[in-house]
């Protein structure tokens, strides 16, 4: 299931989704960078190691993906696609 509207807000430093089930979700941007989805990322996690990250850590770009949606970060991180059903699963 595909969100129906997406928006970024930079300054409040959340992306928010909207779902088909009127369903609003608010995400943090920092939250977002510590539950990247790329493999690099993962192995971090799964060896119970927590990624530091700047809370300050800003969504600068958005890119489609068709299954999920590309984060490109101010530090500089865009390895991660998060796909559609990862996104909705995050918690506010």
């Amino acid at each position: 299931m595909n969100p129906v509207a997406i928006g970024n807000s930079r300054s409040k430093r959340q992306l928010r989704l909207d779902w088909p089930d009127g369903r609003e979700q608010l995400l943090d941007h920092a939250e977002l960078r510590r539950q990247c989805p790329c493999s690099q990322c993962r192995a971090f996690r799964l060896r119970g190691m927590a990624p530091m990250v700047d809370v300050r850590v800003q969504v600068i770009e958005l890119h489609s993906q068709g299954y999920g949606l590309q984060l490109v970060f101010s530090d500089g991180h865009e390895r991660g696609i998060y796909p559609w059903a990862y996104l909705a699963e995050l918690t506010e």
